[in-house]
């Protein structure tokens, strides 16, 4: 039962986030719409993202906290991308490349993916691995490694995953 809720749940949650991104309410184009939002349902539900330790639905976080973290994470994408073209424009600017190995310390899957996008989106440094706990990170430069093992952004990303 608690399945069946997930997925309409899912469902419902797509079906919202594609019409304000189409902004379009054609029958033809509503249509392909919910046949689509169907599909990744049957997908999802097919590969058991629905009932993967009930984390895949992030019914746990809320939407406060969570819209906090995506407003801080576009901060620190604006800053990112201002040292990074700043290093890139400035040719007294030196990159030095580094690649940093560290633990993070979500609790689910879910939890550590967000936090390896995360620090994907951010330019300037990139997830290339993550294996259990451990991450594996290339940075441009020293800064940007310095800003990563401070862990604001594991802290920020693991504070989502904490009971209300």
């Amino acid at each position: 039962m608690k399945n069946l809720l997930n997925a309409i749940s899912l469902a419902l949650v797509l079906l919202a986030f594609w019409l304000i991104l189409s902004g379009m309410f054609q029958l033809q184009l509503l249509f392909f719409g919910v046949l689509s939002v169907a599909f990744v349902t049957y997908l999802s539900r097919r590969m058991g993202v629905l009932q993967h330790q009930g984390e895949a639905i992030h019914s746990h976080i809320g939407f406060g906290r969570y819209y906090r973290y995506w407003f801080w994470l576009l901060g620190a994408i604006l800053k990112s991308s201002l040292h990074v073209c700043r290093h890139i424009l400035d040719p007294r600017c030196s990159i030095y490349p580094t690649m940093l190995r560290f633990r993070s310390t979500q609790k689910t899957d879910i939890g550590r993916v967000n936090f390896a996008n995360s620090i994907t989106r951010t330019p300037g440094t990139v997830t290339i691995d993550i294996y259990q706990e451990k991450l594996l990170v290339h940075a441009l430069t020293e800064q940007s490694a310095a800003d990563l093992q401070s862990g604001d952004m594991d802290r920020r990303v693991s504070a989502l995953e904490e009971d209300r």
